[in-house]
């Protein structure tokens, strides 16, 4: 199993010890550094947190310096599901070590994803032994549900944000992945940035804020 390293990351803003943890997943071809540019527009509204943006455990070869989480030759669902699947174990193993270190549960832990790694994100959420508090995915969609048909699964709550301009992962795979999820029972909410493409625009940026901070307030 390939291991995953620590990318880039940023202490609570509090200087106190984490009390949460926001764990970020870069896209396809990208890295920690890329991905952690997030974490400073959202560190007043979550003070006692830790962000973490590990890169992804595979060099990405289209790309040059950046990372993927597993080579992506298309959209093709067995792929994606293939993929997804292969990638998971390390970020099972990287989640459960930061856990401990700190002391935290899942239910201190919120995902986020762009891309790539929203698939990894939710891959991973619905697959944890206990729900995490949150997963915010931008500009990505649900790998596949395999083995998630009988119910008995973790179901965090989860915020999906995609832009209408997108060429990369079409707009559809928001409204693709949000029927599958409350298929599952998910409780799930999305958002449309219109004519935004592949990217994070300031609504979504805020709005992703929120949803977390809500679900770290939630009594667990």
């Amino acid at each position: 199993m390939s291991k995953i390293v620590n990318g880039a990351s940023l202490q609570p803003r509090s200087g106190t010890a984490p009390e949460k943890i926001v764990l970020l997943f870069h896209g396809f071809g990208s890295s920690g550094a890329d991905m952690i540019s997030l974490a400073p527009q959202w560190q007043d509204a979550l003070p006692g947190t830790l962000f973490l943006a590990p890169h992804a455990p595979q060099r990405c070869g289209m790309m040059g310096a950046g990372y993927q989480w597993w080579g992506l030759s298309g959209f093709a669902p067995s792929a994606l599901a293939a993929g997804a699947a292969s990638a998971a174990p390390a970020i099972h193993a990287f989640i459960d070590r930061k856990l401990a270190q700190y002391g935290l549960t899942d239910a201190d832990l919120a995902l986020v994803g762009f891309s790539q790694g929203t698939m990894m994100a939710l891959h991973v959420a619905l697959r944890r032994p206990r729900a995490v508090a949150a997963v915010v995915g931008y500009s990505g969609m649900l790998a596949e549900t395999a083995g998630l048909g009988h119910g008995d699964f973790a179901k965090p709550p989860v915020l999906l944000v995609h832009g209408t301009a997108d060429p990369v992962v079409p707009i559809a795979a928001l409204h693709m992945s949000e029927s599958e999820l409350k298929r599952l029972g998910v409780d799930v909410k999305t958002h449309i940035s219109y004519g935004v493409a592949h990217s994070v625009d300031p609504v979504g940026l805020q709005l992703g804020r929120d949803f977390i901070a809500e679900a770290f307030d939630r009594p667990a």
